[in-house]
């Protein structure tokens, strides 16, 4: 089967180039111009990759990235008309795996896919399992138990915290962690870090705002920790 893409646009002229860029790539596009039909379309369609728009009629982008996040760890991109960095940190703080600002030429937005692609695929890893005090990784399964409870992570957060365990007690740079996580670094954006970190830490930690686990290390990055 090949790739999917559901691209959720008001504007129509928009969302026409947008389909003809990705069609150029061999992907398969749907289309919706709002969010009512986006949720209809992501339920019959399955696609492999959502691209929103934050300002959209009826339900806007950011409430649209949560109904899918409540079902689905599917990759997503929010998209903004200004580089506001409200929007930018509320579209990723509601799920969503990546942003992109208008107006962007239709080459970065086919890399940010293709690298949202490679990303969600099944990583390769030394170990079969990984425990950290209370968290046990399965990187073969994609799982994440806390506690002997299975929690519920994007792919994005898996890969994330996959990375920093796969060296525990190393700092990892924002720049390094986009690199190795997101297979970017000269478009890259540091705040991709800070935000998934932030929602990471809401699901492995016991205490979010004191994390046991995936610890900041001030002016240096962020590393894991027993």
């Amino acid at each position: 089967m090949g790739t999917r893409v559901l691209t959720v646009e008001d504007d129509e002229r928009i969302r026409s180039a947008v389909k003809l860029a990705l069609e150029d790539e061999g992907w398969t596009v749907d289309e919706a111009e709002s969010g009512e039909l986006a949720v209809e379309l992501f339920n019959r369609q399955q696609p492999d990759v959502v691209l929103i728009d934050i300002m959209l009629p009826g339900i806007d982008g950011f409430e649209l990235c949560r109904t899918i996040r409540r079902t689905s760890a599917v990759p997503i991109v929010m998209v903004t008309a200004r580089n506001d960095t409200h929007d930018i940190v509320a579209g990723l703080e509601a799920g969503a795996d990546d942003y992109l600002t208008k107006p962007f030429a239709a080459k970065e937005l086919s890399a940010r896919i293709r690298a949202l692609l490679r990303r969600v695929r099944p990583g390769t890893s030394s170990h079969s399992k990984m425990t950290f005090g209370d968290l046990e990784l399965i990187p073969e399964e994609g799982k994440v138990l806390r506690n002997g409870d299975e929690v519920h992570l994007t792919k994005t957060e898996f890969r994330l915290l996959c990375e920093l365990a796969e060296h525990p007690g190393k700092v990892f740079s924002r720049e390094a962690l986009l690199d190795r996580v997101w297979g970017y670094d000269y478009f890259g954006d540091g705040r991709l870090v800070d935000v998934h970190v932030r929602r990471l830490r809401t699901k492995v930690e016991n205490d979010p705002a004191n994390p046991r686990h995936v610890v900041t290390v001030r002016g240096l990055g962020y590393r894991l920790q027993a």
